[in-house]
């Protein structure tokens, strides 16, 4: 078979110049002058530093890719200025959707909570359903609670029940429509340097990655496929193991962790904390425990007997101090999702051999002021990531895509600067050094060897060599999934 030469690249950040050839999917040659074989493509640019694919440990890629077509209203204030949103969008662009769509309110530091009244008055009769920024609440207009059938007195539901009404949401359109745009999604993530996600996206991921890898074009992104609660006895009974290949697929897809939810959000307000909340009226103070102790060990014991690896959201620092019981008294590998606050005790407790803290560093920028406000005095152990390196635990950097954008040198320079605007540096000491961040960003990949899988991305400057405030613009100049071109800026 031929292969692709990447002649005179820079090898990683701060490394020498080689050539790299790349065949049968991995990395087969490196060297100071290698030579082209027979119908090798070779690839050339002068500023090109080759490193490891970007990896992003936590993405919902439905969700992701169905937000573009969703009215915008994340600069929302406050309800009311939702509403001048949805007015607007449906005056200017005429929009017959039979469910009209938001994504991305944020009503954590409103004066007025939501209410599906305020809907009906901007919208007569219209249904109208928004997902919150941290995808952990809806908020729906009477027509729309009706459609869906469901009655509720506010018109906001939280955690499964807005899990279910998403899900309801997306069942109205085909399969073909959603997967030409997880489609376009996964090629904007190719764009951007990423050769693997790992998809979250509370569904039937089996099936729908089943069909979307049946296909005749190749998928540009490496996809580990979560498993659900609702769908494990399905994924048992069909013998599937977290990191194998997905059955019945010719493309890059694997069956990814099971996922269990142990509490809720930041912004929601249904993050379990030992401290509680300032307002008192927030589920007692403290958020939600979303699974009891006994049933989460329960599940997590059956998953990995059967191949599984548990994977667990955790937000609060209760809900952190929970699952790390769980994960000891199993005794399994796994991964701990968002890790946001995690007190000092707890954060050695991250070194534990196979787990993995798979962290959003956008997260910390887009809410440091609601922190402040809810988890005041006790943002030092708010995002810390400094602190779970230093303790031992293996980092994973991710977007939790759409809530932010599946952007890794964004998630990197987050990691690195703490700050993402003119504001100082929130909390620098969590910041981590770039030589962690990297390797974070890559799914623990720390540098390009011979025998390597060849899921590669090439910049256009050594991030090291940059001023910090610029490694998100660092430009992506190609990206390879298992040495075939999913990306070149020069096509």
């Amino acid at each position: 078979m031929t292969g692709v030469l990447l002649r005179g690249v820079r090898l990683g950040s701060g490394g020498p110049l080689r050539d790299v050839r790349l065949q049968d999917g991995a990395v087969v040659t490196i060297g100071e002058s290698v030579d082209a074989r027979s119908g090798d493509e070779v690839w050339h640019h002068p500023d090109a530093v080759l490193m490891p694919g970007f990896v992003d440990g936590h993405v919902h890629a439905t969700q992701w890719a169905l937000r573009r077509s969703r009215v915008e209203v994340a600069a929302a204030r406050s309800p009311q200025q939702v509403a001048d949103l949805l007015l607007a969008a449906v005056r200017g662009s005429g929009r017959r959707d039979a469910v009209l769509a938001g994504h991305g309110y944020r009503d954590a530091m409103w004066a007025q909570p939501p209410h599906k009244d305020l809907l009906e008055a901007a919208l007569p009769g219209r249904p109208v359903v928004l997902v919150s920024h941290d995808m952990h609440s809806v908020w729906l207009s009477p027509a729309a609670l009706a459609l869906l059938g469901r009655e509720h007195p506010t018109g906001v539901l939280r955690e499964q029940d807005a899990l279910e009404v998403v899900q309801q949401l997306d069942a109205g359109r085909t399969a073909e429509d959603v997967d030409a745009r997880v489609g376009e999604a996964m090629t904007a993530a190719a764009a951007r340097g990423l050769t693997e996600v790992i998809d979250f996206e509370f569904a039937d991921n089996r099936l729908h990655w089943t069909r979307r890898a049946g296909g005749e074009a190749p998928l540009p992104i490496r996809v580990q496929s979560a498993v659900w609660l609702p769908w494990l006895d399905e994924a048992v009974a069909h013998g599937l193991r977290t990191g194998q290949p997905l059955p019945d697929t010719h493309g890059p897809v694997e069956t990814g962790p099971f996922k269990m939810i142990a509490d809720g959000s930041l912004n929601t307000r249904t993050a379990y904390c030992h401290a509680p909340y300032p307002d008192s009226a927030a589920d007692g103070g403290h958020g939600l425990l979303l699974i009891e102790p006994e049933e989460l060990t329960g599940l997590m014991s059956r998953a990995w007997t059967a191949g599984l690896t548990p994977a667990v959201h955790a937000i609060g620092d209760r809900a952190n101090t929970v699952v790390l019981d769980a994960f000891e008294q199993v005794g399994c590998p796994g991964r701990v999702e968002h890790a946001q606050q995690v007190r000092p005790d707890d954060a050695v407790r991250f070194a534990r051999p196979g787990l993995v803290a798979s962290v959003q560093p956008q997260h910390a920028m887009a809410d440091r002021d609601v922190a402040e406000h809810h988890w005041q005095g006790r943002t030092s152990w708010a995002f810390p990531y400094r602190s779970l390196l230093a303790a031992g635990a293996r980092l994973e950097l991710g977007s939790d895509a759409p809530v932010s954008e599946p952007l890794p040198l964004q998630a990197v320079s987050d990691a690195v600067r703490r700050t993402d605007d003119d504001r100082p540096p929130w909390h620098p000491e969590q910041s981590i050094p770039l030589t962690a961040a990297l390797p974070a960003a890559s799914g623990g990949r720390s540098g390009v060897r011979e025998g390597d899988r060849a899921d590669l991305v090439l910049v256009g400057a050594d991030p090291a060599t940059v001023p910090t405030s610029d490694l998100a613009q660092l430009p992506v100049l190609a990206t390879l999934l298992a040495g075939r071109f999913t990306h070149r800026a020069d096509a």
